[in-house]
């Protein structure tokens, strides 16, 4: 017999009947927060500083590549650099130079020229920064 009075095996009366354990609270705690974060990750990353999108690359020599780039800023009041890379084709960067960016103009384009110690592949925008 069990502690109900009926003779039916129960795994309840055996094994103790344990009680639920209280996870729903710190779930939804850290739910809330982690969807928070997310929220507030993309808002502040839909606005980086600098938008660069690399427009042309052109191999002038073994020594040369000429790159042109377009630059969109959100403060055009605060001079910057941008960090300009040539690689040959195994990805070794053969050129780099820092390119300054001056004040006054939110959105252009820049054409310049980075010389390398090896033929170069490709030409890249590394980055930008405030400078």
């Amino acid at each position: 017999m069990n502690s109900k009075g009926s003779s039916e095996f129960s795994y309840e009366d055996r094994y103790g009947i344990k009680p639920a354990k209280g996870w729903k609270l710190p779930a939804t705690i850290l739910a809330i927060v982690g969807i928070a974060w997310v929220f507030w990750a993309g808002l502040f990353h839909a606005q980086p500083e600098f938008r660069i999108t690399l427009i042309s690359f052109a191999i002038v020599s073994d020594e040369e590549v000429s790159i042109r780039y377009a630059i969109r800023r959100n403060d055009p009041s605060t001079p910057a650099t941008c960090t300009l890379q040539a690689k040959d084709a195994d990805k070794n960067v053969v050129g780099e130079i820092e390119d300054e960016i001056t004040l006054g103009r939110a959105s252009f384009e820049q054409i310049t020229s980075i010389p390398t110690r090896s033929a170069a592949a490709t030409a890249i925008v590394a980055r930008c920064r405030v400078k």
